[in-house]
């Protein structure tokens, strides 16, 4: 099998968040950055966390780190990590959805890198026979782009019209095994959504497909060939892929569904077997571990993960139809007022994150809450990346004679818009 080519260059991400000093592996170099020298406004994360608490989370945190020499890190807690009345804990472990696609795409890259992949051959060459169907010939590249015309499995498990969502929950998410090929052949029955690489569409089956390409070039499960690439090498101790197993083991945050009947109780979703997301967004980690994680990747051949080549590939990151987001090769970019940067979030039943940081991996944040199905519960998650990346905004300064009245003022940055991790 060919190597994958190296075609697309481009600024290179850097390291994430943690929750205590681990000895962090060096970030990668990269254009130029403004939000490290800023310091973050910890008053408007605390007002973004607090506010999705009011949304219907029981509580929320956020851990933002400087990697500038004195790894100092910022933590931010509000509200309950169970409705027992257990406060919120940040060094707690949590499922972490689609920050899994990460994991999975850093698989697929040193694949690629050993010549057992090629990215911009069809997928389908590096697939058990009969995976997909003849005829569809999208490239490994475009599956991780979310650009193959993949529907998105998800989508026949979740809400269906007239259907409470923790019903759905309850029938087939908490306790229903699949095998991932058959979340492949739901899939492929509703046929090839559209010519691959002509537009963007997030779909959790792309990543379901990368984990059973992963599991056929290295003849091991998934599990093992992640715990032996990536979770042993970086000491990621508290990070595990137990699918079927049900239970968080350890302390743990407790996760709530929301009823689509908000007038009925949060339900009790920690306990669920996460094989209908599997490779896209089983994983189970704290923010310390994704913290060494994202270092690890975005030091790229200084971090034992990736090789800086590949990391410019990841981070090759192409527009989305939802404004200020970017997506890679399973990196999301986010531009925000001081620049961009990347990560990943996750919406998996009951459990809520977003993971990034800037580009010289100089800061990184992770934020978390413990509801799902709840759009203003994840909008105020997206509200925190601003003021902890970014800072204060600037004060608006008064008019005077020597400025004109058509002069911008400083004006309050939009909010970030809400990205679909799932359909919620």
């Amino acid at each position: 099998m060919a190597k994958t080519s190296l075609l697309r260059p481009l600024a290179v991400a850097a390291a994430g968040a943690v929750l205590v000093a681990t000895g962090a592996l060096p970030a990668a170099a990269a254009g130029q950055d403004t939000t490290a020298a800023t310091a973050p406004d910890l008053a408007g994360v605390r007002a973004a966390l607090q506010a999705t608490v009011s949304a219907g989370a029981p509580g929320a945190f956020a851990v933002i780190r400087d990697h500038d020499g004195g790894d100092r890190t910022r933590s931010v807690n509000v509200g309950l990590a169970d409705l027992d009345g257990t406060p919120m804990n940040s060094s707690w472990r949590f499922r972490v959805g689609s920050n899994s696609k990460m994991f999975t795409a850093v698989l697929v890259m040193q694949l690629a890198q050993e010549g057992r992949i090629d990215l911009d051959r069809p997928l389908r060459d590096y697939l058990p026979a009969g995976t997909l169907p003849e005829g569809w010939t999208m490239t490994g590249r475009q599956v991780l782009e979310h650009r193959a015309g993949i529907f998105d499995h998800t989508n026949d498990l979740l809400e269906q019209a007239g259907e409470e969502t923790t019903s759905a929950f309850e029938a087939r998410i908490r306790s229903t095994v699949y095998d991932p090929r058959e979340l492949v052949a739901m899939s492929v029955k509703h046929g090839l959504q559209y010519t691959p690489g002509t537009r963007y569409s997030y779909s959790n089956t792309d990543f379901v497909l990368m984990g059973l390409a992963v599991e056929h070039l290295t003849g091991q499960p998934f599990p093992e060939v992640l715990n032996e690439r990536i979770i042993q090498p970086l000491g990621l101790r508290r990070t595990s892929f137990v699918v079927p197993d049900q239970a968080i083991r350890g302390a743990h945050v407790t996760g709530y569904l929301t009823n689509d009947d908000r007038t009925k109780p949060l339900l009790n979703s920690t306990e669920q077997n996460g094989s209908w997301v599997w490779a896209a967004g089983a994983v189970i980690s704290t923010a310390e571990d994704l913290d060494r994680f994202l270092t690890a990747l975005t030091a790229g051949d200084d971090g034992g993960l990736v090789s800086t080549a590949s990391l410019q590939q990841m981070t090759a990151a192409l527009p989305t139809p939802t404004a200020k987001i970017s997506y890679g090769l399973g990196l999301r970019r986010i531009s925000l007022s001081c620049g961009d940067v990347y990560g990943h979030g996750g919406i998996v039943q009951g459990f809520n994150s977003q993971s990034f940081t800037t580009p010289d991996g100089r800061r990184s944040v992770v934020v978390f809450a413990n509801a799902s199905n709840n759009g203003s519960v994840t909008q105020g998650l997206m509200n925190t990346l601003e003021p902890a990346f970014c800072g204060k905004q600037p004060t608006v300064a008064p008019r005077t004679a020597f400025a004109p009245a058509s002069a911008p003022a400083s004006a309050p940055v939009d909010p970030l818009p809400v990205v679909e991790d799932t359909r919620i």
